[in-house]
């Protein structure tokens, strides 16, 4: 099979998910001409010209249909271009957050009935996150809690941390908007919460305008959630914890491991980033093919987003 693909936005996220849909079909062995759409159109970097069929400014009309959109623009630009392509796809990728604000009208769910908006969640094909949804019994777990902690100038080596988007509120930084895989994961682990409380806010000495903390605590059913989020941890930290009647599990998503703390057993894992961001290119496409349902929608991480900003 051949696919029609269109990249809108090329960023650093972008050409790891360009190289990595690449790297997948080519191993499968399926044909594909990938169209790229950007606001300017500067050169492209060595890695990425032999990928790229043609390439267009995204103001100009779209003439074409393409198989799959690849929504990877400034999170603010989400919705026009969802707009602007659903008369020319049959399937969106669209990097999280689904959109930039939560004001957007709603009425866009309905323009988009029969494509499939599929949301990315990376996170959810970690091995340690893998392992805690098919070899723990969620049933047993009463309380959990969740941390994201890491330092905003380390993030993009190279570039100033006080010019990228995350610095400023009115670019759509912030710390619980940036990190809002962590409302995935858990979302998709123990489902949405019927009541959560927020604080969210600028407390460290960072030079940005945006919140650098955000802390929630959640009721899913019958469980506990308790949520923290900062720009200004110095050493990396990305840990859900699950306490259950007999044992408490640590579980580190960086390096992974779990930890069995009271019964002093320990599984370890292979965590590297694109393994599992490949892992989800194919579960993706396997959408894509009609083999599986989607299962991260539009719907579903707009719920998410109001979660995150504490709506």
């Amino acid at each position: 099979m051949k696919y029609r693909i269109a990249f809108c936005g090329l960023g650093s996220i972008a050409r790891r998910h360009l190289k990595n849909v690449c790297a997948f079909l080519e191993e499968r062995e399926d044909g594909y001409e990938i169209d790229l759409y950007r606001s300017s159109l500067k050169p492209l970097p060595e890695e990425i010209q032999p990928h790229v069929a043609k390439e267009y400014l995204f103001s100009e009309p779209v003439h074409k249909a393409y198989d799959v959109v690849f929504v990877t623009n400034p999170t603010s630009m989400h919705y026009e271009t969802l707009k602007k392509f659903k008369d020319h796809t049959k399937t969106f990728f669209i990097e999280k957050p689904v959109f930039g604000s939560t004001l957007v009208d709603d009425s866009i769910f309905e323009e988009l009935i029969g494509i499939d908006c599929y949301v990315a969640c990376p996170l959810r094909y970690n091995p340690v996150l893998q392992y805690v949804k098919e070899k723990i019994n969620l049933e047993e777990v009463f309380a959990v809690r969740a941390i994201s902690s890491s330092y905003l100038p380390e993030w993009r080596p190279g570039q100033d941390y006080r010019q990228c988007y995350s610095a400023h509120r009115d670019m759509g930084g912030g710390v619980g908007i940036d990190l809002i895989h962590e409302w995935d994961y858990l979302t998709y682990l123990f489902g949405m919460p019927g009541k959560c409380y927020s604080i969210q806010d600028k407390i460290s000495n960072l030079e940005i305008d945006s919140d650098d903390i955000a802390i929630y605590i959640a009721k899913v059913g019958n469980k506990t959630v308790e949520l923290h989020l900062d720009y200004f941890g110095r050493k990396a930290t990305r840990i859900l914890e699950l306490y259950t009647a007999d044992d408490t599990i640590k579980c580190d998503i960086l390096s992974g491991f779990v930890t069995y703390q009271n019964k002093g057993e320990c599984i370890i894992m292979d965590a590297e980033r694109n393994a599992y961001q490949m892992l989800e290119i194919e579960h993706f496409f396997n959408i894509v093919d009609h083999k599986i349902p989607n299962d991260s929608t539009a719907e579903h991480a707009y719920a998410v987003l109001k979660l995150a900003k504490g709506l």
